[in-house]
């Protein structure tokens, strides 16, 4: 007699050891933005964190609920007013280290987690209940300040400037900007009028006549520091890269960060349509920052996954730094590499980690010879607006402060990251710890260009 009983079904694991997956983000359903239905799936996640805690030491939201829950009156979650949810979200940044790093409950895992996201869907649920903040929004539109900064530059610089106590006190009493963080400087000449004129492809490079790139500068990179843009041409021409300069418009980080997700989606799509021709000649795209090339690459596809031009734009897109380690894997680097005295520390920023990438500067700038290359690789704090206003401004201390003790530690006499509002925090962080002057900070790239003598 043949026993049909039928065979238990394997036990499952704990955690999971599959790869991170993400589902598509649902900003078009309207059932999307219902913040009760938000609420409830707030209190099933916080549940399981509260159980798990391996996140303690990322940003300041697990502390934040975990002491919401030791002090309530239960001890569990169901002693805490949901009310005040909001400010487990509101110490977010976006950064992804628990989703890739920290969480073994990611899809495909049957509790489906995904904390960051979930804070997606809180904040573009209470912006379509009650509105954006609105000093946030006006920093975000990134490049329409920077359009109106670029004939004033000089002025607005100094407007700015920590060392103007009396502007900078105003604009933390009217503004809630913190006098004390360092904002970014604008120039008369952006990236793109310093190359408007590409540097020619060196036909002496190992790549000459095999590799294009169409490079997107960001809008930090071209308003703010178009020496990055300047010297990521540079050294790609050096390697007989042919480059093409293309910045139709911001790729909306900001925009994603308070939740306005049709605004981020309308840019994926104009942004995607606008590199397709390029794609199409065979151009491969660089990002000079990671938040950018996050968006380019994983985010974007997750708000448009039926558009055949943002899933292309993905699939073109590199890091700058990935990109040359490309190269230099591909086709060897061009000759002329020098050291860099004082070594230097490479800033792996989470946008970067998130990318699952491996800590590509890091390696890239390892292909100089003689040089000391320390890696840190630990959150800074910043987080877009997070380390600026005055509001959110001790939680980027509180976060990024470890960061800062081992950058210091590290003793070198550069400071680079894939994130230049990182690099900057951590630079100012890393002077205040030593008690010493400004410390000397850029891009990665802008390293290796300074290695060729670029």
């Amino acid at each position: 007699m043949t026993d049909e009983t039928p065979t238990a079904p394997a036990p499952k694991a704990e955690g999971s050891l599959d790869a991170p997956m993400r589902h598509p983000i649902a900003w078009r359903d309207p059932a999307y933005y219902d913040l009760a239905a938000v609420e409830t799936e707030m209190e099933r996640v916080f549940d399981i964190c509260h159980g798990c805690r391996r996140c303690f030491n990322l940003c300041d939201s697990f502390p934040r609920l975990f002491d919401m829950i030791d002090e309530s009156p239960t001890g569990e979650l169901d002693g805490v007013d949901k009310a005040r949810f909001g400010e487990v979200a509101d110490a977010c940044t976006l950064c992804d280290m628990c989703f890739l790093t920290k969480c073994p409950y990611v899809p495909p895992h049957e509790f489906n987690l995904d904390f960051p996201h979930l804070i997606l869907r809180y904040r573009a649920a209470k912006r379509k209940a009650s509105g954006g903040e609105f000093v946030r929004e006006q920093l975000g539109k990134t490049d329409r300040n920077g359009k109106l900064a670029k004939p004033v530059a000089g002025l607005a610089n100094w407007a700015t400037a920590r060392e103007n106590t009396p502007l900078r006190g105003l604009m933390e009493a009217i503004a809630g900007i913190d006098a004390e963080a360092e904002l970014p400087k604008y120039h008369s000449k952006t990236a793109a009028d310093r190359l408007k004129t590409m540097p020619p492809a060196d036909p002496a490079g190992p790549a000459f006549g095999q590799r294009k790139a169409a490079i997107y500068a960001t809008c930090f990179t071209n308003y703010n520091d178009p020496d990055t843009a300047l010297a990521a041409a540079a050294v790609l021409a050096k390697q007989g890269v042919e480059t093409a300069f293309v910045y139709p418009e911001c790729c909306g980080m900001p925009q994603l960060e308070s939740g306005d997700l049709a605004d981020v989606a309308g840019r994926a799509q104009r942004v995607a349509a606008h590199f397709a021709p390029w794609i199409e000649k065979g151009y491969d795209v660089v990002a000079l920052t990671a938040s950018c090339g996050l968006m380019m690459k994983f985010e974007w596809p997750l708000l448009l996954p039926e558009n055949a031009a943002v899933k292309a734009l993905a699939a073109a897109t590199r890091d700058v730094s990935q990109y040359v380690v490309s190269l230099a894997k591909d086709f060897g680097l061009a000759p002329g590499l020098t050291a860099i005295p004082g070594g230097v520390t490479v800033h792996h920023a989470c946008h970067a980690r998130a990318q699952n990438m491996g800590a590509q500067s890091a390696q890239m700038l390892k292909l100089i010879p003689d040089t000391r290359i320390e890696l840190v690789e630990r959150c800074s704090g910043h987080g877009g607006t997070f380390g600026v206003m005055k509001e959110t401004r001790p939680m980027a201390l509180k976060v990024g402060k470890p960061t800062a003790k081992q950058v210091a530690a590290k003793k070198t006499e550069e400071l680079c990251s894939d994130c230049p509002l990182a690099c900057n925090h951590l630079g100012q962080m890393v002077a205040a710890e030593t008690g010493g002057g400004a410390v000397h900070t850029g891009h990665p790239i802008e390293i290796l260009a300074r290695s060729y003598g670029l």
